[in-house]
Formats: structure tokens, sequence, C-alpha cells
């Protein structure tokens, strides 16, 4: 089965991702023609399945390791495989194709857990340590649910998934992966070109110009859309879930002493390569932050200005620690492409350019450059895909702080 697509010019790909604000399942049905590493992709279709509320809220109580137990976990990596090969079909019949169509599926499954961690365990052992050695071993841990199996027996075809985890077993952090994909859609041979995807977390790739492979770097630069969305579901008693194109926000006023706090946040003074999720900026980050913001009678206006004002700074803050004086040496970036649910809030957007204008930093949108920012990192997952069916190495080691290169993702027939 395998010999045979891999023998295929032009796949037919469903990508599917759903991220850490929970807001549904991301589908995008793609034809790869060519080698998987210098190919052409085009976007067939795309649709995002909102999660049924219930469903959503079962996968955020597995966010709170507290109270999560292996029996929900269980039954949440089942129902998701469902969900997802539902997804597939439903994407599948919005392109006018038939299942038998579609070659295979990529899937990123659900992060309910990501901890990353510089790994110091022996990545290659002539025999396995002792307890008493495993001790002072560090190592990082991920893990996404959405069972694989359950989505290849559904529909019938191959599906890739689970893809962190080879990455983490070599001393990376099993994020981010993206990045590898915009080095194969995006890089040019006359600009350096920075790719800001604003999810519920934020990270940034740097394409440097006429760069190889192992000159790309990337990294999370921080909170996304995850602390305004989860202040306005408190200030609203969960009737909003987002501010919407940040109109909020826009009426609102920047409490300039808590922003200042936030920014303070350990995170940011790390040195890449480093990653980060709801572990960090969570549930628990937002809950403080907004009993912390009614003690002192910040309105709800107020609050989202403020950490929409908090993303914003994180991606300057990026720049300018990370990347600005190493890629003044080589070629000054021109250009910062914004994809995700966080580029249509015209808010937050607007507070980016603001930042970025003295660097000389056109701000713009996939939409923009002719790409679509719901679909990316969809896509992205449907030619990591393409890559492990093929047996290629599909992990950018300066961006994971993988040791070397895998190929990432788990195989179901």
């Amino acid at each position: 089965m395998l010999e045979h697509i891999r023998s295929k010019k032009t796949r037919r790909v469903v990508g599917l991702m759903s991220g850490t604000s929970v807001d549904g399942i991301d589908s995008a049905l793609v034809e790869i023609t060519g080698d998987p590493m210098d190919g052409n992709v085009k976007l067939i279709a795309f649709e995002n399945n909102p999660f049924p509320e219930e469903v959503k809220d079962m996968i955020i109580s597995l966010f709170d390791t507290k109270h999560a137990n292996v029996e929900q976990l269980g039954y949440m990596n089942v129902l998701l495989g469902e969900l997802y090969a539902k997804a597939v079909f439903s994407v599948v019949h919005k392109a006018g194709l038939m299942i038998g169509d579609v070659d295979f599926v990529g899937s990123h499954g659900q992060t309910v857990y990501h901890h990353p961690e510089i790994c110091t365990f022996p990545l290659e052992l002539k025999e396995y340590p002792s307890d008493s050695q495993r001790d002072s071993y560090s190592f990082g841990y991920t893990m996404q649910i959405g069972e694989g199996a359950v989505i290849a027996a559904r529909t019938g075809i191959p599906c890739v998934s689970d893809f962190r985890v080879a990455d983490m077993a070599v001393g990376g952090q099993g994020a981010p992966l993206v990045p590898f994909t915009e080095y194969l859609l995006y890089r040019k041979k006359d600009k350096t070109v920075l790719l800001q995807n604003i999810g519920g977390i934020g990270n940034i790739t740097v394409l440097p110009k006429s760069c190889s492979q192992e000159e790309v770097y990337a990294f999370d630069t921080g909170p996304g859309n995850m602390i305004m969305d989860g202040l306005i579901h408190l200030f609203t008693n969960g009737e909003k879930s987002y501010d919407i194109g940040g109109e909020v926000a826009a009426r609102g006023q920047v409490n300039k002493g808590l922003l200042d706090t936030m920014c303070r946040n350990i995170y940011f003074a790390m040195k890449p390569p480093k990653s980060t999720g709801r572990e960090l900026f969570g549930k628990e980050y937002y809950t403080n932050l907004f009993h912390k913001m009614r003690e002192q009678n910040i309105s709800m206006e107020d609050a989202l200005a403020t950490a929409t004002e908090f993303t914003a700074w994180s991606i300057e803050d990026s720049y300018r620690q990370f990347i600005m004086e190493k890629e003044i040496k080589r070629s000054s970036a021109s250009q910062l492409i914004i994809g995700g649910g966080g580029s249509y809030n015209h808010t937050l957007i607007g507070k980016i350019k603001l930042r970025m204008e003295p660097f000389g930093i056109e701000v713009l949108t996939q939409e923009d450059v002719g790409f679509n920012s719901d679909a990316k990192e969809a896509v992205a997952f449907a030619m990591l895909a393409d890559c492990a069916i093929a047996g290629k190495y599909n992990n950018m080691q300066l961006v994971t702080g993988a040791c070397k290169p895998v190929v990432m993702g788990k195989i179901s027939l």
C-alpha cells in the first residue's frame, strides 16, 4: 500500500489540526505533486468543524492534570479519532470527491499536555540505565490525542499521526513543527521573511535570505490568543469565547503597571530553542490574572486591551532579543507575515504594526500574500505526513533542539 502511494506523482492528502484554543477541527484537502521536499502544494478544499460544546468542555477538563484521569484520556482519545474521521469525510465531500480519491491523512491531534525540557537522558545506550542512574536524567514529554488507528479504520485510508514524540525522543522539544513546511513554502532568495503564527500560543519562524534548511530557526514567542480568550470568557461568565475582531480591546486602555508585571515572566528571557503552552499561560495563569484585575477594578475593556498589548509586546520582544541582531548581520527582515486566528483580530494586528514599524518591517497577513490563515497549519500536517509516508526526515534540529534528524509521525494502516 505505502509503496503504491510513494510511486504516485500527485498525492491527495487531508491534513487535520485542532489547536490550543480548542475551537474545532481544521481540515485541509491538498494535492502535493512531485518530491515531498520540493514539490507543488495546492489547497483544494478547507473547512472548520467546531467542537460540540460538551466535547470542548471535556477536552479542556483534560488540561487540569490534578483531576484528569486515564479513563477520561482513553475515552477522549477514541472519541476525537471518530470526530477527526468525520471531518475527513466532510472536507472530501466539500471538494466533490470520494474518500477513495484520497491517499492518506495527516493528523496533528489535540495537545492535552506538553512538557518540553532539555534532555539529559543518553540518546544511544549500550545498556539501559539502572533506576538510580535514571534519577539523574531529565527528559521532555508530550501528549496528543485523537487516535490515528480509529481515523484509518473509519476512512479506510492510512493515517499519519502523533508527530511530536519522535523529535522529543532525540532530545528535541517536539515544537514548533510548522517551520519545516514554512521553509518549503515561503523561503525567498532575495529577502529574509518572518512568519508569525498566532493561535492559542504564538510562534515565529525566521527564513533568512536564500537560506538552507539548516539556517532556519523558530520558537514560541509566548501567548497568542489564549489569555485574551480566557479573560473574555471569565468576564462574560462564558457568554463569549473570544474578542471578535478585537472590538472589546479597542475600547479599553492598557494598564501599564499590570502589563509590566506580565512582561517580567521568566519565559521571555529564555533563549531559543524554546516552546510553551497551556502549562504556563493557560487556565491557571489567566484565572489568577482575572482575579488580580477584579481586585484592581480593571474593566473588561481595559483587561482585554492589556492582554492584547501583551501578545503584541511578546512578538516585538522576541524579535528584538533573538532575531534582530542576527539578521541585520545577514540581511534585515522586511516582512512579518501573520497567520492563525489572531490575524483576524484587527486591534492586535494594529498593535503589532505599531511595534514593528520602528524596525522597518512591513506587517502582512497570510491573505495579503495569497495564502489562507485558517488552513495554514492543517496544510502543514498534510505536508509533514507526505514526508513521513516517503520516509524523509521532517524535523528541524535548529528549531526544536533535536540532536539528529528523524522521521516524525506514526503510520496507521
